[in-house]
């Protein structure tokens, strides 16, 4: 049983598995896009986003813990000086996954992982409440109201008002069909 052991094998030795995972953190961080197979994807998917929110706290310790993951300084400097500054306002999920198919030679399913562009968006609207209407404004409109010219009553002529009824409500035109 495998109780709280976490990540896969990928039957590889623990040295070669580590030392491939910091590869492919270095070669996602420089060009911001890889190929690779869905598995490996997968787990350089929490490696690299760990990385990246280091590089938004961008303090002399967090620099030092990416440095000794990642391989090449330059890619260390890349991570901390144009990366996270990108995602400052994102909360996680500063990479995506997508599948592509099958490789010929071995069947094994691939992927390509690439950084998510962060794009500038509005903030949403925010559904608007409705003005509160003071007394004081309901008190000064009060006399507008009163001069307003009276609403003469409309003479309304029956047989049509009987045909609009019987039509929007069917239930009494059928009672009436019956009978």
């Amino acid at each position: 049983m495998r109780h709280n052991k976490a990540g896969k094998r990928l039957g590889r030795t623990t040295s070669h598995r580590i030392a491939m995972y910091r590869n492919m953190v270095t070669s996602f961080l420089n060009h911001e896009r890889i190929t690779t197979t869905d598995v490996k994807a997968k787990e350089l998917r929490s490696i690299a986003e760990k990385m990246i929110t280091l590089g938004k706290k961008g303090d002399l310790h967090s620099m030092r813990q990416a440095a000794s993951y990642i391989r090449d300084k330059k890619v260390v400097t890349k991570l901390f000086t144009t990366i996270a500054p990108r995602y400052m306002e994102r909360a996680g999920g500063y990479t995506r996954i997508i599948k592509l198919g099958i490789r010929p030679g071995d069947n094994a399913p691939l992927s390509v992982i690439e950084l998510v562009e962060e794009e500038l968006k509005a903030p949403k609207a925010t559904k608007k409440k409705k003005p509160e209407v003071k007394k004081a404004v309901l008190k000064a409109a009060a006399p507008m109201v009163e001069n307003t010219l009276p609403v003469e009553p409309v003479e309304i002529d029956e047989e049509k008002a009987v045909q609009a009824s019987s039509v929007t409500d069917p239930a009494e035109e059928c009672e009436a069909t019956a009978d």
